[in-house]
């Protein structure tokens, strides 16, 4: 979470409320964060002056408090960025479903089966359209943002096809 909040800091000095904002318009489809660890990061980040907080007065509202990397935060986000990946274990809680569910008939096999082709069709019609909308990218920075929507979307088909497997061996 540490090193996606600096690198959303990176792109532009954000609030609490705006950086959510950011996860679930531009990141979310690899790297979700809900709002309370976001502002745990951010007290975290500036604590250990990886950020930094400007209070910015506002009439009849409470004060905005923005967030900036700092250099230090800089420095951090080139370490991990230039660190190998860490294997992150996957964790599914349809296929750990699907591993147990011999147990079950048939139909309620289909129905795990058919809620997950609902869920998959979603998230591959959601990053279609945010492909559509974001187009092809001119910069070297717009494409390798938008690599990881084509690498979402790769998934999201590759899962579609699976099911479909599925459909014909089980259903």
């Amino acid at each position: 979470m540490k090193h996606a909040v600096l690198g959303l800091l990176d792109l532009s000095p954000l609030t609490g409320y705006d950086l959510k904002r950011a996860f679930d318009e531009t990141v979310n489809h690899f790297w979700s964060g809900d709002q309370a660890q976001i502002y745990r990061t951010l007290t975290a980040l500036v604590a250990s002056g990886l950020a930094d907080v400007e209070v910015v007065p506002q009439q009849g509202r409470p004060d905005r408090r923005v967030h900036h990397i700092t250099d230090a935060g800089r420095d951090e986000l080139d370490s991990w960025l230039t660190a190998p990946a860490e294997p992150a274990p996957e964790r599914s809680e349809f296929l750990a479903k699907l591993f147990f569910s011999p147990r079950l008939p048939d139909a309620a096999i289909a129905d795990l089966l058919g809620q997950r082709r609902t869920a998959a069709t979603t998230a591959w019609e959601t990053l279609s359209a945010l492909a559509a909308a974001e187009g092809t990218g001119t910069t070297r920075a717009e494409r390798l943002r938008l690599s990881t929507l084509s690498n979402g979307l790769a998934h999201a088909r590759a899962e579609l096809d699976w099911l479909e497997t599925m459909d014909r061996e089980f259903t």
